[in-house]
């Protein structure tokens, strides 16, 4: 787990009626993904990317851009970046919580991404005022605030000494369940019986457990940083092999029978999961080692097709994130 950041993203105060607690907001999370650069495999050197003119292919200049917003009949309406910038959210440099609500009201699909509140400027005492009573109560405040010139809605949660804020999705972000094909709610008009449902219970039972992030990493970032390092020790600076694709167990299995497949769960101990990992090393290796005995001359024969789909990209990012 990476150490905690030490640099504020943020300085202000939580407010609410006329209790005034002075904070910093810093990240509660790491990227930890793979960064894969764009390589002119002739030359080793870096690729970027210019802005064109889709129509023409041909570049245009930073100055000659303007932004609009497409229209449902394909054109678009032109806003000046003085419009843009007048209707950008006015900074207070406060997370105005505006309601507390019981923190079992916001369903998972609202939350975006987690950020520490810290006290500041002899803050301490009153934060953890606010903490204690929001976990006494088992209430989450629901705030407005200003980053980046950006306005968000966000969750104030006690999380043990802490105070997280974490943001949240609008309302206009997420979507409806209108249109999934979804049983009934009820196990009568789901028509699950209740052995059925007792079986159920005992595979959550044997598989239930505490919550150990440890035992839970990327399985791709693993492999992938693996290969560089062993490039590396060989000396090996040019190429990078791609991965074998991890198998996943019952891809094309239909269930047909749930009292079958909750007996078959329960007669394994619900550790069928763990099953597939050497099988998945095996194909990671049996992979690389068939990428290494085509040497280049397959990477040649791909090198026509990626560059000729840069070639017609509009505007292509200069960096690619597994």
């Amino acid at each position: 787990m990476p150490a905690a950041s030490s640099r504020a993203l943020w300085k202000g105060a939580i407010s609410f009626g006329l209790v005034h607690i002075p904070v910093a907001l810093y990240s509660a999370t790491a990227d930890s993904g793979i960064d894969f650069d764009w390589i002119d495999r002739r030359s080793m050197d870096p690729v970027g990317y210019q802005r064109i003119n889709k129509k023409t292919g041909k570049p245009i200049d930073k100055d000659d851009i303007v932004k609009g917003i497409e229209q449902e009949n394909g054109s678009y309406v032109v806003l000046s970046e003085d419009e843009i910038a007048g209707a950008y959210p006015r900074s207070t440099q406060t997370i105005d919580i505006e309601a507390f609500v019981p923190a079992t009201d916001i369903p998972f699909v609202y939350l975006e991404r987690p950020y520490y509140l810290a006290p500041a400027a002899k803050g301490s005492k009153v934060y953890a005022l606010l903490r204690e009573t929001l976990a006494k109560k088992q209430l989450i405040g629901i705030a407005r605030f200003v980053l980046h010139s950006k306005q968000h809605l966000a969750a104030l949660v006690p999380s043990g000494p802490a105070l997280v804020l974490n943001t949240l999705r609008w309302e206009a972000e997420v979507r409806t369940l209108d249109g999934l094909d979804l049983p009934p709610e009820g196990t009568r008009q789901a028509g699950v019986s209740a052995k059925e449902v007792e079986m159920a219970g005992r595979l959550v039972d044997d598989m239930a457990g505490a919550w150990k992030p440890a035992d839970y990493t990327d399985s791709f970032r693993d492999r992938i940083l693996a290969l560089v390092q062993e490039k590396r020790d060989a000396g090996k600076l040019e190429d990078v092999s791609r991965p074998g694709e991890e198998p996943r167990e019952g891809e094309s299995a239909e269930i047909i029978d749930l009292t079958e497949l909750l007996q078959r769960s329960l007669r394994r101990g619900g550790g069928g999961a763990a099953s597939t990992k050497p099988a998945a090393k095996s194909s990671a290796k049996t992979a690389a080692k068939k990428k290494a005995s085509t040497g280049s001359s397959a990477s040649a024969k791909k090198a026509p097709a990626k560059s000729a789909s840069r070639s017609s990209a509009a505007k292509a990012p200069a960096r690619k994130r597994a």
